[in-house]
């Protein structure tokens, strides 16, 4: 490589090894034509690169080597330092053994990434937050996307928040940061960034082609999770029409950024289409699946058709992702709808009819969980599902009591409500998990709250919720009947 006085050009150094523990296996040996040591630039070229050694050779006023000046990556932090400038080497006898010098440091990078026990093919990652919101609401949702990370089997090593004052436009934060979080992932042997915020197009390559890592948002893990999760033809419609959306402004060309992306995490989902699929056969498909859609919006429309036209009530179990709606649905319904600890495990609704003691029967629908900042495309894709919640004549809002963050929730279901234009429907709050509540706190919020509290896998907490409910449903079938 040759340069100026100034600076030098590092080409893509993609094809060159790395992985988990592993050094680039590179070593940069250049020359300060003045009396410097080695440069801010050059340790941000150490870090970022994932280098073997960075090395400057200086000279003296008649143009003669004067000091090797080197530096190199540590396993582990000493004293907030990242690096190592090893002491000035005479040019003429560098007494130190590089080869040995390597082996030694990526055998300490190898043994740390052992040490963290992770599950096996759980991929790792670095979760990153950069915002100019308080610390605590920054804290909250890093909580939110770790449980996300972790339901698509990523081992989460670490966790990074950086408040700014202001966002940066290109990388969301300084380059020094960003090397900081490249050491972190050598370290701690993860090959993934996951920012909480939404990128742009720009930001996902300018972020990748510095870090030499794949990188992606909250967004697009959300949209992974949700290719994992669908099973019936809609839902893999949905899902495959929302990551063609979301990936369509992202399509530029084999950039390293986009090429990076392909495979693994955020790379996957039910259909075929690869990344560097061009433009126009992501249109044709996206027409394509949005017609599927409407096909399957038309003949869910024959179905809502025949319900009323028997005059079923409909009640819809609607709220926060792993609130314990699906397990709700089971109790009340004697059904085995699948349950599992973790977010977005119902993503296909399921209706089940219940019968009440005084014959009154009702259908009762469970739906995909809400959460904060649900990207806009899965809003749109997944309309024909919510088109459910239109129907409904009441609503069962199912509220986590047992999380530290169920107020934030609320909120959250009630403003995604809102924008569906389904705050009309009347809702009923139920205060889920009570059983890891004090009962003091208990009493307290479904005052407050104006709710009934259940344990929704306890059968026998469930009678004051069946009183509301048949209470509510008994005046819509006599409405039913008065229409009639």
């Amino acid at each position: 490589m040759v340069g100026n006085h100034q600076a030098i050009v590092i080409p893509n150094l993609e094809k060159y090894r790395s992985g988990g523990g592993r050094l680039k296996g590179l070593r940069c040996v250049h020359t300060h034509l003045q009396h410097d040591p080695l440069t801010h630039d050059d340790l941000m070229d150490l870090a970022l690169l994932k280098l073997d050694m960075m090395a400057a050779i200086t000279m003296d006023k008649e143009g003669r080597p004067d000091y090797i000046h080197a530096a190199h990556l540590l396993p582990e932090g000493i004293d907030g330092e990242k690096w190592q400038i090893l002491p000035p080497l005479l040019p003429w006898n560098p007494d130190v053994d590089c080869r040995a010098l390597i082996r030694s440091l990526e055998s300490e990078f190898a043994r740390k990434v052992r040490s963290q026990k992770v599950k096996r093919k759980w991929e790792r990652a670095l979760l990153v937050s950069v915002s100019t919101a308080p610390m605590r609401v920054a804290e909250d949702s890093m909580v939110e996307l770790r449980e996300l990370a972790e339901s698509c089997n990523i081992a989460v090593v670490e966790t990074v928040i950086q408040h700014r004052q202001k966002i940066d436009p290109r990388f969301l934060m300084g380059e020094g940061k960003l090397s900081e979080l490249v050491i972190l992932a050598l370290q701690k042997g993860a090959d993934l960034l996951i920012f909480d915020q939404e990128l742009n197009p720009s930001q996902v390559r300018s972020i990748t082609d510095l870090t030499d890592m794949r990188v992606i948002d909250r967004t697009q893990l959300i949209l992974d999770i949700f290719a994992q999760r669908a099973r019936s033809r809609e839902g893999k419609i949905q899902v495959e029409l929302a990551q063609l959306k979301y990936l369509l402004p992202r399509l530029v060309g084999k950039g390293t950024a986009m090429s990076r992306l392909t495979g693994g995490i955020g790379g996957r989902g039910p259909g075929e289409t690869k990344l560097e699929v061009d433009r126009r056969r992501v249109r044709n498909r996206i027409g394509h699946l949005e017609k599927s859609l409407r096909e399957v919006q038309k003949q869910r429309g024959q179905r809502r058709a025949r319900r009323n036209k028997r005059g079923l009530p409909v009640i819809s179990i609607i709220g926060y992702t792993n609130a314990g709606k699906s397990t709700l649905l089971n109790t009340l319904t004697k059904s085995s709808v699948l349950v599992e600890s973790r977010l977005f495990a119902t993503l296909d609704p399921t209706s089940r009819r219940k019968k009440f003691p005084k014959d009154v029967e009702v259908i009762i629908t469970d739906t995909v969980g809400f959460i904060r900042q649900l990207p806009e495309e899965l809003i749109r894709a997944f309309h024909a599902t919510l088109e459910e919640l239109e129907d409904a004549d009441l609503l069962l809002h199912v509220i986590d009591i047992s999380n530290p963050r169920f107020a934030d929730q609320i909120e959250s279901v009630e403003r995604i409500l809102e924008s569906l234009h389904l705050d009309r429907i009347p809702v009923l709050r139920v205060l889920n998990k009570q059983d890891r509540v004090g009962s003091v706190t208990v009493n307290k919020l479904s005052r407050t709250l104006d709710a009934v509290a259940i344990s929704a896998n306890d059968e026998r907490t469930l009678t004051p919720l069946l009183d509301k409910i048949e209470f509510h449903i008994t005046r819509v079938i006599r409405h039913y009947s008065i229409e009639n």
